[in-house]
């Protein structure tokens, strides 16, 4: 397959580039360092991104920015992060890759374990995993040509974790290849609508 990974060049975007790519054709797209640029937030970057990439077989995302603060101290400048890279950037990539992506293809994109498991100052994360959990099983009922759209939804990874353990007490980190492995899964398989969790 030719796959287009979004975010390649980050923690989880390296794991799923390096479970896929001895069996597939790989294209990396990220802020920097990817083979084609993109910034999510961005509708023109996101339509120019896949100009240059053309059709494709799978589009993976693993990237989508948010911030942590307490909910008292939140903005809707703060919240408005969240909404525009975790949340409309991945919906955009949806929009407007549906003609790059081959019949029977598939989307990925990224949720994560706050929907489910909130922690204090993660609120506008766990709202915009939430709101992608929610496109996906939506979407993948009116989804053209047979292509299908899941979602990954990790724990906080091992390799993030000494960034993030303040966030998470009592949390148990995963390793950043067993949620590849759901994005594997994903691309791989036949289910559609799902919610992969990794935990």
């Amino acid at each position: 397959m030719r796959i287009l990974v979004v975010g390649a060049t980050g923690t989880l975007g390296r794991a799923v580039v390096d479970r896929l790519k001895d069996n597939h054709e790989i294209i990396k797209a990220a802020r920097r360092g990817g083979d084609v640029t993109v910034d999510m937030t961005s509708t023109e970057s996101i339509a120019a991104m896949y100009e240059a990439v053309g059709k494709v077989d799978a589009v993976v995302v693993t990237a989508g920015s948010a911030k942590f603060l307490p909910l008292t101290d939140m903005t809707p400048e703060d919240n408005q992060v969240a909404i525009d890279g975790k949340l409309k950037g991945q919906v955009n990539i949806v929009l407007l890759g549906l003609d790059y992506v081959h019949d029977g293809g598939s989307f990925t994109l990224v949720s994560g374990i706050l929907m489910d498991d909130p922690i204090t100052q993660g609120t506008s994360s766990a709202m915009a995993n939430g709101a992608i959990r929610a496109f996906v099983k939506s979407a993948a009922i009116e989804m053209p040509r047979g292509i299908r759209i899941n979602t990954v939804s990790p724990n906080v990874l091992e390799e993030s974790w000494n960034d993030y353990a303040g966030y998470f007490a009592g949390f148990v980190p995963v390793p950043a290849s067993k949620a590849a492995a759901a994005y594997q899964k994903s691309i791989e398989g036949k289910q559609t609508g799902q919610c992969y969790e990794v935990y």
